[in-house]
């Protein structure tokens, strides 16, 4: 009798770590630690497991693997979307395989449709819209596609309404006496795309603030990477332009958080010398104590799972949107701290 090969569960239970963490392993993701990987890739040797991402297509038609095309891998918005997915796909079977768009080499490599990432049972875009550069719009594979951080007529689409989350963000500075600057995030690998989220924010803040009858002059708008440097350097500038108190509405926690530690550096109070305002409501912004424009980024990543794994199913009705909206949420960051309390 032909001994059973052993399961990508079993693999996981002997390493002691979960589906997702050998699904990353096999894809060569980046973000596991090395340790871990080291103890997946014993595991598999000591169980004699290989993997065959072929043998269950041509078994049940399917080979139980989602793509997932993404401009970064090792961001928390990201790494957050990602355990949305898994936490879904996992129940049922799917691995996920990741395709990080870093460059434009990388694009041109993905808009291939004999590329691997067109040849699982399902795609997932995130942030980015690549139908664009196809005709009519449409992307080169009879796989079902679902966009999650975006959205297109043509697919379903689970995305965040940015826009609201911008005038959330300038109605509240609005009411902040001092002057407000904002940092406005690029990240487009090679600036590959037109259009990201940062600048759906960005249209939604400077709304809010001229519908509050608050000036915004055109200096007062930093651009930069993705990085707590940027943040750093944002807000050096700002003091350049104005003393404070003064108000900083950053695209992104992780902008947010280099201009809290550059305003502690500098001797500032945040909340009452530097007002800081990030956007996404990660995990660390508690700890910190960053106000933040708040998205359910694992929600997301869970609902555009589930419409994948509908259409995967056999769902043919027409793309769906899925909008989900941010929430405020108030920190020391951007609110003055009270007096010392009295000591007799």
């Amino acid at each position: 009798m032909r001994k059973k090969q052993p399961t990508i569960h079993e693999v996981a239970a002997r390493a002691g770590v979960g589906l997702g963490t050998v699904s990353r392993v096999l894809n060569n993701h980046p973000a596991v630690r090395p340790e871990t990987r080291a103890r997946v890739l014993r595991a598999m040797e000591e169980l004699g497991y290989t993997p065959n991402p072929h043998a269950r297509r041509i078994a049940g038609g399917r080979s139980y693997t989602v793509s997932v095309l993404l401009p970064f891998v090792a961001t928390e918005f990201y790494r957050r979307l990602i355990e949305g997915l898994e936490g879904v796909l996992l129940e049922k079977r799917y691995d996920l395989a990741l395709f990080p768009i870093l460059s434009q080499a990388r694009l041109k490599r993905y808009l291939e449709s004999s590329t691997l990432a067109y040849l699982t049972d399902g795609l997932i875009l995130a942030s980015y819209d690549l139908t664009e550069h196809f005709e009519e719009g449409r992307l080169p594979t009879d796989r079902p596609v679902v966009l999650v951080d975006a959205k297109n007529p043509r697919y379903d689409s689970v995305y965040l309404d940015n826009f609201l989350g911008g005038r959330l963000a300038g109605a509240y500075l609005a009411r902040l006496p001092g002057a407000i600057f904002a940092i406005k995030v690029e990240e487009e690998p090679d600036r590959a795309f037109r259009h990201t989220v940062f600048a759906e924010r960005m249209a939604g803040f400077l709304e809010a603030l001229k519908e509050a009858g608050r000036p915004f002059p055109e200096d007062h708008l930093y651009v930069t990477r993705l990085s707590q440097e940027g943040g750093r350097l944002a807000l050096r500038h700002f003091l350049e332009k104005a003393s404070p108190p003064l108000s900083v509405f950053a695209g992104a926690d992780q902008v947010a958080l280099g201009v809290l530690e550059e305003a502690q550096r500098l001797g500032l109070t945040p909340g009452k010398d530097v007002r800081v305002l990030g956007f996404d409501g990660h995990p660390f912004t508690e700890e910190v104590g960053l106000s933040t424009i708040a998205q359910p980024v694992e929600a997301m990543g869970a609902r555009a799972a589930q419409l994948l794994l509908e259409r995967m199913q056999g769902y043919a009705g027409a793309p769906r949107e899925v909008r989900f909206e941010p929430t405020l949420v108030e920190r020391t960051s951007t609110l003055t701290p009270g007096p010392a309390p009295y000591v007799p």
